[in-house]
């Protein structure tokens, strides 16, 4: 796989390209989708400001914005390393939504001039879709850019991922018989997609939620060591105080195990320890929290994974697209927990009582049906 993909990556020189909606083969036809003729659209465009998304390629298209902090299971590899997964989630929304999506890779790290920069820009894009930077920049960052752009801005590892998870624990309860409200949920990783999944599983009605991070088991002893996202969580008790100090430890006895961390961090034994028929989500990219191969080495009940290779592939592919299209087609901004709940409770149903399986508890991710689902759910918000 990885030299296939090597391969393929040099062979094409880029995943997108640019290409004309209309040829242009004589004079005439240059006068009009240049100069003198592009002058009228512009001169309407000045005279009202709206008309950009009648005569542009601005209403159906996004940025796709990182600044290569938080890449994937990679960690902060840079801008320039980042592109790659860029130009991907380019090709992504265009196949799944048709979509226009460009990719824009900043190497600046400061949240405060990215902001600027991020803004600055803004004007030939409908929609903002920030991606891999890290926590607590990306909170600011998000929040900043809605509060002062007129287009809708999304962070895709807070809610694309939130409304995967909500999908996949919705239907992996209806396949085993368990009441969510009862679900007892360890969480491996509180940045920026592990902060959102805390407060949208607990929107759905998960009270017993414990986490775990590169400092520890979040708990009021190590509150200092944690952000102040991480630190609100625990003061609204939306992640549990523990006296635990191990993962080994908030996973025994656990219903759930949702993995946003590093790979192999997790082993059959700590699983065997979970309750009967435990869902597990191990989304470290590119190798999980557990692999197939040794989670097969115990009874579990639901298994899955951000690869394509194992069943159950848990990635906000599924999601991202569609949301895009939403927040171009609607007037829906931002992405509440409410909304994520809509979206991952309509992802699921697409999943039939016939069809829903331990291999297979979410939509494939070539079902045409998800992005209209979606975007007839916003639309409804």
């Amino acid at each position: 796989m990885k030299e296939n993909a090597l391969e393929l990556h040099e062979r094409l020189k880029g995943k997108i390209k640019v290409e004309l909606k209309e040829d242009v083969t004589s004079y005439e036809e240059l006068s009009i989708v240049y100069s003198p003729g592009v002058a009228q659209p512009c001169l309407e465009i000045a005279k009202n400001n709206s008309d950009i998304y009648k005569y542009t390629m601005k209403g159906n298209t996004v940025a796709i914005i990182s600044n290569g902090t938080a890449v994937l299971g990679l960690g902060d590899i840079g801008a320039d390393a980042s592109l790659p997964v860029m130009e991907g989630k380019a090709v992504l929304v265009k196949k799944f939504a048709g979509v226009n999506a460009f990719p824009i890779c900043i190497d600046e790290k400061d949240p405060k001039k990215l902001i600027e920069i991020i803004k600055s820009i803004g004007t030939s894009f409908g929609a903002i879709n920030l991606e891999d930077i890290a926590a607590p920049d990306c909170f600011e960052i998000e929040r900043t850019l809605q509060e002062e752009m007129n287009i809708p801005v999304f962070h895709d590892d807070q809610h694309g991922t939130s409304v995967i998870i909500i999908a996949g624990i919705i239907n992996s309860a209806r396949l085993l018989k368990k009441d969510i409200s009862k679900l007892k949920i360890t969480l491996c990783g509180t940045g920026a997609a592990g902060y959102n999944i805390a407060k949208t599983v607990h929107k759905l009605g998960v009270e017993q939620i414990l986490a775990y991070n590169k400092f520890g088991v979040v708990n009021s002893s190590n509150k200092d060591k944690n952000d102040q996202s991480v630190n609100e969580l625990l003061e609204k008790n939306i992640i549990n105080d523990t006296d635990k100090s191990t993962l080994a430890e908030i996973m025994e006895g656990a219903d759930v195990f949702v993995g946003l961390s590093a790979p192999n961090i997790v082993t059959s034994e700590m699983v065997s320890k979970m309750n009967k028929d435990p869902i597990l989500f191990a989304m470290a990219n590119p190798i999980p929290e557990i692999t197939f191969e040794e989670i097969s080495k115990v009874e579990y009940g639901v298994f899955g994974t951000g690869r394509s290779d194992y069943p159950n592939q848990v990635n906000n592919v599924l999601a991202f697209p569609g949301i895009l299209k939403g927040l171009l087609e609607t007037d829906v901004k931002v992405m509440d927990e409410e909304a994520k709940i809509v979206i991952g409770k309509a992802i699921a149903n697409l999943v039939t009582d016939d069809e829903l399986k331990k291999e297979f508890v979410l939509p494939n991710l070539f079902d045409n049906r998800v992005v209209d689902v979606i975007v007839n759910e916003m639309k409804k918000l």
